[in-house]
């Protein structure tokens, strides 16, 4: 495999498009990915700092930090932006969905459940210190580290979503869609997420549904797509392409570093799993 963080990236591009009052939509036939208006937000910026302070070991707040000052115009919130004005950012507690939206990385990085849970909370840290904020993210990133694996969608039901948001678990996306508004925490956007994954038949079905779900769809989809990819294995190679052409090129030149460094991560994993096999 290839592409790990591009699957964030096409879901928050694709979201992108509708985003605001004036462009959220409902009606799941209507959606359409990649169109004139779609570009990357600060999802995408964020998710690329991560997996770049991870995979050559800088600091996570500074790097987030760079980052986002880079890009200033990405769509940050105001507290955020107040975290970027600063030069000795401190984290502010906050809630939001913006630890679950740029913890792909983690899951894709992390060997054990364990360490998937201790860089999840790195992520989340520098500004969302709230429990909820490190809750999402931790979530978001152990469902990706276990579909990574083979888990199947049950496992993520009931042992991950039943244990991290257990007023979603027994959800079905038909039973909440019609009432669903915008959402910018945790607690409201991990578990829909998570739904539409869970309910959807390949990984253009999955960030469609999150979409149509008329909330904070670039958000919604940045979480949803790396589930997705995680557990079907592919994505269409033309919505790969079109998100590499919006993306600056130090994020491609992230993305193929990243991608290198978790097959090799997978090869070793591997190899070590062979061995113990063989000395049974």
């Amino acid at each position: 495999m290839k592409n790990y963080l591009i699957s964030e990236a096409i879901g928050d591009i694709a979201g992108s498009a509708y985003e605001g009052r004036s462009h959220r939509i409902k009606d799941y036939d209507k959606v359409k990915l990649f169109s004139s208006r779609a570009h990357f937000t600060d999802d995408t910026v964020l998710t690329f700092a991560c997996a770049e302070a991870f995979i050559d070991n800088l600091d996570m707040t500074m790097n987030l930090w760079k980052c986002a000052n880079e890009h200033r115009h990405a769509g940050f919130g105001s507290k955020f932006k107040l975290w970027m004005a600063s030069h000795k950012p401190q984290p502010y507690r906050s809630l939001g969905n913006g630890s679950a939206m740029r913890c792909s990385s983690v899951g894709w990085l992390a060997k054990t459940e364990e360490e998937c849970i201790k860089m999840a909370t790195e992520t989340a840290a520098p500004t969302h210190n709230h429990p909820e904020g490190i809750k999402g993210a931790v979530a978001t990133a152990l469902t990706i580290f276990h579909l990574k694996n083979g888990k199947e969608k049950d496992f993520v039901r009931e042992h991950l979503l039943n244990e991290y948001y257990p007023d979603w678990a027994n959800q079905k996306y038909a039973d909440f869609h019609d009432g669903y508004t915008f959402n910018s925490t945790c607690a409201g956007t991990v578990g829909p997420a998570m739904i539409c994954f869970l309910e959807s038949k390949d990984y253009v079905d999955c960030i469609k549904l999150v979409i149509s779900l008329g909330g904070d769809s670039d958000t919604l989809a940045a979480i949803a797509g790396p589930m997705a990819y995680a557990y079907y294995k592919k994505m269409p190679d033309a919505l790969v392409y079109q998100a590499l052409k919006k993306l600056p090129d130090w994020m491609v030149e992230v993305s193929e570093r990243f991608d290198d460094i978790v097959n090799e991560i997978a090869k070793k994993n591997l190899k070590n799993q062979v061995y113990e096999r063989s000395m049974k």
